[in-house]
């Protein structure tokens, strides 16, 4: 489970058993996790943040677009 980023609070991270899925992050907060698709950035899946929370959550993902998609293939190309 490689954290690739820390904004504040947030990590994200990859699961290494999501190699077979679409481009994604999961991004974790104490106890909190939510799962978002990378391209194009939607939610899909939330486990206990609030809806505010995953506004800002989600305006994280869409400013590290980019890097994010770039750690992803080059994790799960190796």
């Amino acid at each position: 489970m490689p954290t690739i980023l820390i904004e504040g609070s947030y990590s994200f991270i990859f699961f290494s058993s999501d190699k077979g899925e679409p481009p994604h992050i999961h991004v974790k907060r104490d106890k909190q996790v939510a799962k978002f698709w990378l391209n194009p950035v939607v939610m899909a899946k939330n486990m206990g943040f609030k809806e505010y929370e995953l506004n800002q959550i989600e305006k994280l993902v869409l400013k590290n677009q980019e890097f994010i998609l770039e750690a992803w293939h080059d994790y799960f190309s190796s």
